[in-house]
């Protein structure tokens, strides 16, 4: 997952936009808090989202925050 947060407070809010042609990137959520929108992405070296962070950064001019999945107990669990 990588969070995003704008450099610049006063830019547009086009970042989905501005990001919508990468393709790593499986989701985009706007979130309340101290960043705007959570990315979740998928590359499958630590190289590859090295390379995924810069251009994310130079697309959207923004900061990013990074966590890294190491499991997954369950995922899309159907409702009760």
């Amino acid at each position: 997952f990588i969070s995003i947060t704008p450099i610049d407070a006063s830019a547009a809010d086009d970042y989905p936009d501005r990001l919508a042609g990468i393709e790593e990137i499986e989701s985009c959520w706007s979130v309340a808090g101290d960043e705007s929108y959570i990315l979740k992405v998928r590359v499958s070296v630590p190289a590859d989202l090295e390379e995924l962070l810069a251009r994310i950064r130079a697309a959207a001019n923004v900061a990013t925050r990074t966590t890294i999945v190491l499991s997954t107990p369950y995922e899309n669990r159907p409702l009760s």
